[in-house]
């Protein structure tokens, strides 16, 4: 994997973050990821009036990778992350976002942050993730 632009990422964000649909909270949330092959996905986060059934930037973006066929594929994955406010900075992603992206990323994939990039295992550390299961189903 080449260097991550996160200029670019963090601005793809902002773009996606400007067609959220954010009307109860008025905190519009954009998010753009780059796969391990070089394709960039973006989303932006969809409130509902009844506030649990809202879905966040970056689970909408899993959402958009896997429908679109970007994500899921053999070899195919996540290798960053840069999720951003209505102002344009970076936002990090709550523990349940973490979870979702675990799922598309590896631990070392990187994610955006105001201290600068970290890992996802930095950032969710003795993560539950799909080798737990495989652990299981093999016995």
């Amino acid at each position: 994997m080449t260097r991550i632009d996160f200029d670019t990422l963090r601005s793809a964000a902002a773009a996606a973050m400007t067609r959220a649909y954010a009307p109860y909270s008025g905190f519009p949330v954009g998010a753009a990821a780059i796969t391990v092959d070089g394709q960039i996905i973006t989303s932006a986060n969809v409130e509902n009036v009844s506030y649990g059934l809202g879905v966040c930037a970056e689970v909408a973006l899993v959402s958009v990778g896997v429908s679109t066929g970007v994500l899921g594929a053999a070899g195919t994955g996540l290798a960053a992350v840069a999720v951003v406010d209505a102002n344009g900075s970076p936002l990090t992603p709550c523990g349940r976002c973490r979870q979702v992206l675990l799922e598309f990323g590896p631990s070392s994939m990187l994610v955006d942050s105001e201290a600068g990039p970290r890992t996802l295992g930095d950032l969710l550390p003795d993560a539950f993730g799909p080798s737990h299961l495989d652990a299981v189903r093999d016995r």
